[in-house]
């Protein structure tokens, strides 16, 4: 149990939570929402002991191993796999342990740090490292790469693995799906679904959220508030809770008729029938949980525009990339209301083609064809880091206003605009330097939204976000009337603002015949692939699963037919060689064991050979292991192909 007890908490002269109290259970799954500047980064810091409460206790179990994710990561020589190990402190220490004792000649104590590091499963560390990096999007070719040379984002991905690396009973997660890719987002549900231990994350990601808790905690006018369930719940409880409140009932009531309306837009124009249910069903539940989000402070749309189906950009085989090409023959047209969203791994590709059709990148070849009347809004988190430092919310919209002087905007209306974005008061009139990466994300979408666009693209426009305003630009993107294009991690936002998907892989641009629920299964199947194919020095992937439509003409399935034929004898030949060296390891490991079964091998004069036989036996063990996953993959891998 972690008990927090009338706890009283600030920021400065700011007062964020006050007199709260709080029971977690062992084994619960929480997750801490609320607004930006809330609290809930100051409770995570509070919890792990790194800033004091005013008021009030925190009490934990006696020996509580507890983690969280680092927010910072100063660049080092070590190499991304030993950054990972690093994190497991326990496993380092029994290493610097051993080589003492080597160098001191100490076989007693040689015997007890062997074995400690046997019941430690340390002869599989660097395979969990290995992993925890693959799954989080690194290639095999970064894990020896210093920490140095990597971006602040795959730092951030690096600080989620040694967390996850690192034994713990108390997990936490600040905003862990920042910098991922929908693939790693994914992969990570995963992992936390398996985690033993407690949680406690921190996220704007509400199909995230859905997928790993059973409790949220609210932070609400400087309580905290818990409620049973994941954040679905959360939100009908609230809404329940909130629509018993007549002053907020006609705003209820009228959020419930513009989903209705757009509802009905939807049906009209949905083309695919797997696609149209799954989006309707997604709608559907907005309209009941629309009050939970009655008093929301974010009140924006993106302006109107004369919209009609005619088209905006045309690609013709075009190939893009930088020095060489990552993706080539892109073929798509992009209409009036036309709504896409990118599928892809990291680094496939998804950005590039932004900003290729944002014009901020040449295409390496191939047409793209614009029209006249092509009015582009691009957000990308580059925009956000060049927004003028020393400027005011209002000195940045007002620059734009001037740019089109037909729109009249007054002070007062940039004004009364920048306050549906939240920046209200004296904010308005504050240099944005010491904004928080939240505000300044609202910003550049402010900027973006007021130039008027007809077509929108958007990277990642959910990071920094909190869950208000991810819903906020959720009913934005509903109610505009333009076309969209949308590179995000975050699910809820595709399944309810993009009508179709097409995916980049391997340098292949293809159209994806299928939903959200579909692309998570195929990325099962390939993960399953990867891992059926592996080898110690790396995954590679064949006979992968098509991203591309089921409907194989006659001689593509003879064709595949003959592959896979193909396929099953060099399998067979891989196990073959793994059922081999297993047997090999065993017969080794049965003479050890024959030796250590001897009581005279534990006299003094045999302290040596004992140590050595004792480290050989966790070598030879691990080894197995490895070559015995690999069989059973490789196993899984022929059944399939059968």
């Amino acid at each position: 149990m972690i008990s927090l007890n009338n706890i009283t908490l600030m920021r400065g002269t700011q007062t964020l939570i006050r007199d709260a109290s709080v029971l977690l259970s062992n084994g619960q799954r929480t997750g801490i929402i609320g607004r930006n500047g809330s609290g809930k980064t100051s409770l995570f810091k509070a919890l792990a002991g790194e800033i004091q409460l005013e008021q009030g206790d925190i009490e934990m179990p006696n020996g509580l191993r507890t983690v969280s994710m680092a927010q910072e990561t100063p660049a080092s020589d070590r190499t991304a796999l030993e950054f990972v190990i690093d994190a497991h402190k326990e496993y380092r220490r029994l290493e610097a342990d051993i080589r003492t004792a080597e160098d001191g000649h100490d076989d007693a104590v040689l015997v007890r740090l062997h074995a400690a590091m046997e019941e430690l499963g340390a002869y599989d560390i660097k395979n969990q490292a290995e992993q925890l990096l693959s799954g989080l999007g690194f290639d095999t070719e970064q894990f020896d790469k210093t920490v140095g040379e990597f971006s602040g984002g795959w730092r951030v991905r690096l600080n989620l693995a040694a967390a996850l690396m690192c034994p713990s009973d108390l997990l936490m997660l600040d905003e862990p799906t920042n910098h991922l890719d929908l693939e790693a987002t994914v992969w990570l549900e995963q992992w936390l679904r398996s985690y033993r231990g407690t949680i406690l994350v921190i996220s704007h990601d509400r199909t995230f959220l859905d997928a790993v808790i059973d409790h949220v905690i609210s932070l609400e006018g400087g309580s905290l508030s818990l409620y049973r369930g994941n954040y679905s719940a959360y939100e009908r409880q609230r809404a329940e809770r909130m629509a018993l409140q007549a002053a907020l009932y006609e705003k209820q009531q009228r959020r419930r008729r513009e989903i209705e309306g757009f509802v009905r837009r939807f049906k009209a124009k949905a083309s695919k029938a797997r696609q149209a249910q799954s989006r309707l069903k997604e709608l559907n539940r907005m309209q009941d949980i629309a009050p939970a989000h009655a008093d929301s402070p974010f009140q924006f749309t993106f302006p109107a525009i004369e919209s009609d189906n005619a088209y905006l950009v045309q690609l013709i085989k075009l190939s893009i990339g930088f020095d060489k090409p990552l993706v080539d023959n892109i073929t798509f047209s992009i209409r009036g209301d036309s709504r896409f969203g990118l599928l892809g791994f990291n680094g496939s590709g998804k950005s590039t083609l932004l900003k290729v059709l944002a014009g901020a990148l040449p295409a390496l070849e191939g047409e793209m064809i614009s029209a006249k009347k092509l009015r582009l809004g691009y957000f990308a988190q580059h925009q956000v880091d060049e927004l003028d430092q020393h400027a005011t919310p209002v000195q940045i919209i007002q620059a734009l206003a001037k740019k089109d002087p037909s729109l009249q905007a007054t002070e007062q209306a940039i004004r009364d605009y920048l306050g549906g974005f939240d920046f209200r008061g004296s904010r308005v009139d504050e240099n944005i330097a010491h904004f928080s990466g939240g505000e300044k994300a609202r910003l550049a979408l402010a900027k973006v939204a007021w130039e008027r666009p007809n077509l929108l693209l958007l990277d990642e426009p959910t990071n920094h976000l909190d869950l208000e305003m991810v819903h906020a630009l959720t009913v934005a993107l509903q109610e505009f009337e333009g076309a969209v294009v949308i590179v995000s991690h975050d699910r809820h936002l595709l399944a309810n603002t993009v009508d179709e998907f097409f995916s980049i892989h391997k340098g292949h641009f293809a159209e994806f015949d299928g939903d959200l629920a579909d692309y998570e299964r195929w990325l099962a199947r390939y993960n399953d692939e990867a891992a059926g194919n592996s080898t110690k020095q790396g995954a590679g992937r064949s006979e992968e699963p098509s991203l591309e439509s089921d409907a194989l003409d006659k001689k593509a399935q003879r064709q595949q037919a003959a592959a896979k034929r193909e396929l099953l004898a060099p399998l067979r030949k891989q196990l073959k060689n793994l059922e081999t060296q297993m047997d090999k390891l065993q017969s080794n490991l049965d003479s050890i064991e024959r030796l250590l079964a001897d009581e005279a091998m534990y006299s003094d004069e045999n302290k040596s050979t004992l140590a050595a036989q004792i480290k050989e036996q966790g070598i030879l063990k691990g080894e197995l292991v490895e070559v015995e996953e690999k069989w059973f993959a490789l196993q899984e891998q022929l059944e399939a192909a059968n």
